[in-house]
């Protein structure tokens, strides 16, 4: 029995023995495997060249009526008559609306007859006086004051039968009529809108930073996406001397040629204004930025003995616009940028280069 013991305790110590041995063997090839183990990322690069670029300021605008008032009523009376109507073209010095001038009229005649003789009346007396010595001074100065009087009292009244006819102040288009024959109107009723078109203003708010870098005469574009992405270029008119104390910005206006009216008052247009422009600058995709703690890093392809891998740089910005960004530093031409894969590596990683862009 003693003897089935000791045979017992021998075979445990073997079969631990054996299991240690075979641990320690798997952990050793485990060690060996994972030491041949590299890790390698397909990117996509671009190589960098130095290239023209415009710096845009952008900005939201919005189209406006080179003109547009309200056309008024300069009389009181009935409306008679009507020569246009809403959207109808007129030219300057058109006729609108007739009012009626019965009345006015029948007071110019009257007043006609009146300067009619005061003026013969002066002739007369002028003769007299100055030829002859006949009469009296003062009647002579009561004549001419009184043909005076008479001829500026007809003017007046002429001129106020000119005005029963209401006429276009400038060329455009009736864009509303307020009134109907047989309305009543007085001096001052609306009697319709009118707009001209052509030129048509665009107006647009500056953020008082840019106060220094915008002037008259410089290039603008304007987008209109209502018109299917329609661009126009056009310099700036006018730059605003004052900043909106409400919005911080400042007012600049560009005046567009829109002889087909295809612009529309209160349309809004994008506005990319030129702030400044460089003939050559290593320009990056924003996208290929990465954003980290201290700035904006980006990644390059480059050969460590004879293997490619993927080197971080830590990027100075420049001016931008839209998705691109000028390197003030970090990279420079000929450098190959990493624009696809470029947050899944990290510096000193193994690369595998699947596309390649100039």
């Amino acid at each position: 029995m003693r003897r089935m013991r000791e045979w017992g305790a021998m075979a445990l110590v073997t079969l631990v023995i054996t299991a240690c041995g075979t641990a320690e063997a798997d952990d050793a090839g485990g060690a060996e495997a994972s030491e041949g183990y590299v890790r390698v990322i397909n990117v996509e690069v671009a190589q960098l060249e130095p290239q023209p670029f415009v710096e845009e300021i952008r900005l939201t605008s919005v189209a406006m009526a080179n003109q547009d008032v309200q056309v008024a009523a300069e009389e009181s009376g009935v409306i008679r008559e009507l020569f246009v109507d809403r959207g109808d073209r007129v030219n300057e010095g058109d006729p609108i609306a007739r009012i009626d001038d019965r009345v006015l009229r029948t007071q110019v005649q009257q007043a006609r007859a009146q300067a009619d003789l005061t003026a013969q009346t002066w002739d007369r007396r002028r003769r007299l006086w100055e030829e002859e010595r006949v009469g009296s001074e003062i009647a002579y100065l009561e004549a001419r004051y009184a043909a005076e009087q008479t001829a500026a009292t007809l003017a007046g009244l002429e001129e106020r039968l000119a005005r029963t006819v209401v006429r276009a102040p400038f060329t455009g288009v009736l864009d509303e009529r307020y009134v109907d024959v047989g309305a009543m109107v007085s001096s001052g009723s609306p009697i319709g809108r009118l707009i001209d078109l052509d030129p048509i203003k665009v107006f647009a708010g500056v953020p008082e930073r840019y106060a220094a870098d915008v002037h008259v005469g410089d290039a603008a574009v304007l987008t209109f996406e209502a018109l299917e992405g329609a661009t126009y270029n056009a310099p700036i008119r006018y730059v605003g001397a004052s900043v909106d104390p409400q919005n911080r910005t400042f007012p600049i206006e560009i005046v567009l040629p829109n002889a087909d009216s295809r612009v529309k008052p209160q349309m809004v247009a994008g506005m990319a204004v030129v702030r400044s422009q460089l003939d050559e600058a290593i320009v990056l995709p924003q996208d290929a930025l990465v954003r980290v703690e201290n700035g904006y890093v980006a990644f390059v392809a480059v050969e460590r003995d004879g293997v490619e891998v993927a080197e971080v740089r830590q990027i100075g910005l420049g001016p931008s616009r839209r998705n691109l960004v000028v390197a003030a530093s970090g990279v420079e031409a000929g450098d190959r940028l990493i624009v696809v894969g470029q947050r899944s590596v990290e510096d000193g990683d193994r690369i595998n280069i699947v596309g390649q862009g100039g």
